[in-house]
């Protein structure tokens, strides 16, 4: 069994995917839930918005449970604009599988990120000139790398400048700006370092360990049939070109009151009149849009309990309409709802586009509903968005 410790219940479903591609079978877990048998275990330890001192009393507590389950080694999955408590997390990781050096590839060249000349792009744009300046938890207002990620309390922060060798008591970020430069990175780093990064990463050490490996079969899913609910939690791009398209095709879309931004209480009340209005709108339309539509909080609590209100309707919803295929948009808007289902076992199915899965509830026999996630700065399928 191989391990993963990811910080956001996205970034674990990202690289369940990666499993499948190469023939394992992926589960993702929720901290502190026993872990069982499978080629790919993959820890959500929910620390993404956690301070440096509990994300680090997480992560520690995944790598022992990985550890003791029997994992032959663990992966690091951290977001790939290095948002989150990263250093904190992997000295912690490294202290409790004790280690002495890591090596940090975030960088994914196939989708535009590269780590070029000490500084992060995306897509060709400096990230501090991108839609991640205005993220409300962590904004990235820099492209050097350097100054995207807090300096560890035990290690050394290096910034690799051509070589592949890892020092010992060294986190090391490499520089990667092809997806070539990443499978190299994978072939030269050594077995007594902790692997860590985003999913092109694991990807090639999947590859080098496992070659020629056949991918799973994915099983047969239709989305043209039965009742869809979007829960979209992130205020992205790929939220306006979908609300943009529900709209144009006239299908419901319905946000969260505009006094909520102003930090108002949302009510019961008010929980319950909307979560009407989603019941209503199944009468007339298989598809509905739930979204914040709100302006951008920019402060990371705001934007935290708007997140959280959102779920509060889409569980009412569930609770009363029989929806079959739920998708959810944002790492901490999954997870919420996620713990509010009470799913704590997930089954990794399928992957449609990069970092998009559909899982199924694990141990409940033939799913009848499926849940398709994905990280707010990813985009949906642009058939998907079309056929609104």
């Amino acid at each position: 069994m191989i391990g993963v410790i990811a910080d956001d219940l996205t970034g674990a479903a990202e690289l369940g995917t990666v499993g499948l591609r190469h023939g394992l079978r992926a589960e993702i877990i929720q901290r502190g839930q026993e872990v069982h048998s499978a080629d790919l275990v993959c820890l959500d330890t929910d620390s993404r918005s956690c301070d440096h001192q509990e994300a680090g009393r997480r992560a520690a507590a995944a790598a022992a449970a990985l550890q003791e389950a029997g994992a032959r080694w663990i992966y690091k999955k951290v977001d790939s604009v290095l948002r989150g408590q990263v250093t904190a997390e992997v000295e912690a990781i490294l202290r409790q599988l004790q280690l002495d050096r890591a090596l940090l590839l975030p960088a994914n060249p196939a989708l535009g990120r590269v780590i070029r000349d000490g500084q992060y792009f995306v897509k060709g744009k400096p990230i501090n000139r991108t839609e991640f300046v205005n993220d409300p938890e962590y904004p990235r207002r820099s492209a050097q790398v350097m100054r995207l990620v807090s300096a560890p309390e035990h290690f050394l922060l290096c910034l690799a400048n051509g070589e592949r060798t890892v020092a010992a008591n060294t986190l090391l970020i490499g520089q990667t700006d092809s997806s070539e430069h990443v499978h190299e990175w994978a072939g030269a780093c050594p077995p007594n370092c902790l692997r860590v990064g985003g999913s092109e990463f694991f990807g090639a050490l999947l590859a080098k360990e496992f070659p020629g490996a056949v991918p799973l079969a994915a099983p047969d899913i239709d989305f043209s049939e039965g009742l869809e609910l979007f829960v979209c939690g992130s205020m992205s791009k790929s939220v306006q070109t979908l609300v943009k398209a529900a709209k144009a095709a006239r299908v419901p879309v319905l946000g969260l009151p505009k006094e909520l931004i102003w930090d108002m209480n949302f009510t019961p009340q008010a929980c319950q009149v909307i979560s009407q209005r989603v019941q209503t709108a199944f009468a007339t339309s298989r598809r509905v849009v739930l979204r914040v539509g709100l302006p951008p909080a920019h402060h990371p609590a705001v934007a935290g309990r708007l997140a959280k209100h959102l779920v509060d309707i889409a569980e009412c919803v569930l609770g009363r309409v029989a929806v079959k295929n739920i998708f959810a948009e944002g790492g901490a808007t999954s997870a919420e709802l996620v713990r509010r289902m009470k799913w704590p076992r997930l089954k990794v199915v399928r992957e449609w586009a990069p970092g998009v899965a559909t899982l199924a509830v694990a141990g409940r026999g033939p799913a009848t509903q499926w849940l398709t996630i994905k990280p707010g700065s990813y985009a949906w399928p642009e058939n998907w968005t079309r056929m609104v």
